[in-house]
């Protein structure tokens, strides 16, 4: 598995944490709806699990950009072969108008 699809697949794996903590908070507004919590404790878990969403999504933003950062570095990579290649092609073309000098 290739560092790009590591950083792929944990950024879905943040994506759905985030998914769920959002449902835990929805679950949590049908609770107080019902009766079941008072609205202190509704705002004390939700701002818990508001933070714990902030931090997954710094934590995926961090990812995406070092998933970004790869495929540069990935380019620059094809883009240095690339030139290489000219270059040797190049020099190639100009023994062969030596030798034929």
């Amino acid at each position: 598995m290739s560092f790009e699809k590591r950083l792929e697949k944990a950024i879905e794996k943040k994506e759905k944490e985030i998914e769920k903590e959002k449902q835990r908070i929805t679950l949590l507004q049908s609770k107080l709806d019902s009766g079941k919590i008072t609205r202190a404790e509704f705002n004390i878990k939700r701002k818990r699990i508001e933070e714990k969403i902030r931090a997954l999504d710094s934590r995926m933003r961090v990812l995406q950009g070092g998933l970004t950062r790869e495929k540069r570095h990935q380019e620059e990579l094809v883009e240095k072969k690339q030139k290489e290649k000219e270059e040797k092609m190049k020099k190639k073309e100009k023994k062969n108008k030596r030798k034929e000098e």
